[in-house]
């Protein structure tokens, strides 16, 4: 009895079988790579596509910043997902071995993560249009024409030199393309919280708006080294500008100089005339002459009741200050102090 032979496939469609396995193979490992695989590496910890952007600029910026391993896979899967005519401006947040499809959909949809803003200690208005750059899309140059314009400042019911109080210190979440006026106008609403109907009737304790508490706010930051002894110098200006004299406050000079490396005003920086400078000019000056802290603007709207006209630096060096009530007793303080200083420049 004669077996029947096995049935062979010819060599040539084996050959074939094992080409489309290994090309189909080769396309899906592709696929994997272009859409699930691992992308975007470690360079950058956010991809910034400014406003106006084309598809070939995201392509530029992902080339040039290394941000992800293959930049023809990402244009593969960008086009598969629709993305190239959709490109929106962004802050985009990167994690590094993040896909090309979670990247592309962040980027599609706009998910951008918002900017968190913190400024203080600020002493120029031109200082807060530069860190405004640093942080949003925007250049400073034109942050300043802004915070320099009488019709943006009087829009919000400010005057040009007050308009710098409208800015408080604070954090903030806001998204870097956010167009700059936005910027100011978010802040602004952020000056509306701030002035709770608590704050306003204090002011107006004080016979004072929210802006001119702002302007002397500014004078108690410039003064005091030590958050704790606000209220008092506070009170002591309160009590200057409710008597009618000068204020005689030596930040204000050097303001008016504008000569930031003076260390102690003397005569000479005294002959400036300028409204803020508060040894010739009663009362208030223009506007802040820096950016205020919440905590002097509190001490001004919970300043310390006292009788104190008078202040002079402390001849421990501590920052802190010696207050009086008459002349008398404020030379006394200060020839300490002058003693103190004396005594440290010979030891140098």
């Amino acid at each position: 009895m004669m077996t029947e032979k096995k049935r062979r496939f010819p060599k040539w469609l084996t050959i074939a079988f094992f080409i489309v396995f290994a090309v189909g193979a080769f396309i899906g490992f592709k696929a994997y790579q272009a859409f699930l695989g691992p992308s975007v590496t470690a360079q950058q910890e956010y991809l910034y596509i400014k406003t106006g952007s084309t598809y070939q600029d995201v392509l530029n910026t992902l080339r040039e910043q290394d941000i992800v391993k293959d930049v023809q896979l990402f244009d593969y899967a960008a086009k598969a997902m629709s993305y190239s005519d959709a490109v929106k401006p962004g802050r985009f947040k990167l994690t590094e071995g993040m896909s090309n499809r979670q990247l592309i959909g962040n980027l599609r949809g706009g998910y951008q993560e918002a900017v968190k803003f913190r400024f203080q200690n600020i002493r120029l208005i031109d200082n807060f249009a530069a860190i405004l750059a640093q942080n949003f899309e925007a250049d400073s140059a034109t942050f300043s024409h802004l915070l320099h314009s009488d019709t943006l400042a009087q829009s919000y019911g400010f005057t040009k030199e007050s308009f710098f109080s409208m800015f408080i210190p604070n954090t903030y979440e806001i998204y870097w393309n956010t167009a700059p006026e936005k910027v100011i106008d978010r802040l602004h609403d952020e000056y509306n919280k701030f002035w709770t109907d608590e704050r306003k009737q204090k002011a107006q304790a004080l016979n004072m708006t929210p802006q001119e508490v702002s302007i002397l706010a500014s004078i108690v930051r410039g003064e005091a080294l030590h958050t704790d002894e606000m209220p008092a110098i506070a009170g002591l200006y309160i009590n200057r500008l409710q008597k009618g004299m000068l204020l005689q406050a030596d930040p204000t000079v050097i303001f008016a100089n504008q000569d930031f490396t003076i260390r102690r005003v003397l005569n000479r920086h005294l002959t400036i005339d300028n409204p803020y400078n508060t040894y010739r000019y009663k009362g208030l000056p223009p506007g802040p002459i820096m950016l205020p802290s919440i905590a002097a603007i509190d001490a001004v709207l919970n300043y310390q009741k006292h009788d104190y006209i008078y202040m002079c630096a402390k001849d421990d060096f501590s920052g802190y200050h010696n207050f009086a009530k008459t002349q008398a007793e404020h030379l006394v303080n200060a020839r300490k102090f002058q003693r103190a200083l004396d005594e440290r420049n010979i030891k140098k």
